[in-house]
């Protein structure tokens, strides 16, 4: 990939472990009717700019069910010495990036069912228009609301001048859903956010993300009337 007319080959990461400590099983759990992972899947092979997808697992539970419903999904086994849940996502997208080439990587992950295949798509767009001037992009969140440092700092905001929060100045959440880097920039930096990021700013509903037992519940609602199925 050298330039704004080349055409890259990107490659779709989904890590997932099959041990999940707050919310059991909530990789391969039933969301809406069919196991979680199988909806970012989905979102994923619903775009043309990616030309394959790979999930990194260690639960047979999954890699069972993949091979049946999704063939065309490259399976990786995660090796033991990367299984624990302390091990950085880093070192695993290296072990990845590593057994799978490509110009781009996007990562995302199972935990992200709202995500529409039209915001991935955008993201990958918007990072291809603009690079090779960013060479990496994550999506966040936009936050107007008064926050605070656990000293009882205002972060961002004037305690002495109350302003409306809507009028306050936007601060920006790393939520997780879609990162885009090179396997070089990876490599170089031990990480997926390079140099030069470019932000992809998201609806807070869509980058609603599964890490406690109530949001769990909450995406299922979300996703059921999105759906209709309500």
């Amino acid at each position: 990939m050298t330039g704004k007319n080349s055409i890259p080959r990107i490659v779709g990461l989904v890590p997932m472990r099959h041990v999940s400590e707050r919310v059991p099983g909530k990789n391969y759990r039933d969301f809406a009717g069919e196991p979680l992972y199988r909806h970012i899947i989905r979102t994923l092979l619903g775009c043309e700019l990616i030309e394959a997808i790979v999930i990194d697992t260690d639960s047979p539970t999954i890699m069972e069910d993949c091979e049946a419903t999704f063939p065309d999904v490259h399976l990786i086994e995660r090796p033991e010495e990367l299984r624990d849940g302390t091990i950085p996502m880093n070192d695993i997208l290296l072990h990845d990036t590593g057994k799978v080439p490509a110009d781009l990587y996007l990562q995302t992950h199972s935990t992200n069912p709202l995500l529409t295949t039209a915001t991935v798509t955008g993201a990958i767009r918007l990072f291809l228009d603009n690079f090779p001037d960013y060479d990496s992009l994550f999506s966040v969140t936009r936050l107007q609301t008064r926050l605070w440092d656990r000293e009882i700092r205002p972060i961002n905001h004037d305690p002495d001048v109350l302003l409306r929060t809507q009028d306050l100045p936007p601060v920006y959440e790393e939520n997780s859903c879609i990162y885009i880097f090179s396997g070089e920039v990876l490599r170089r930096k031990h990480n997926r956010i390079g140099d030069r990021p470019l932000m992809f700013e998201m609806e807070g509903e869509e980058a609603l993300d599964i890490d406690e037992e109530v949001d769990f519940r909450i995406a299922e609602i979300v996703f059921k009337l999105r759906e209709n199925r309500v």
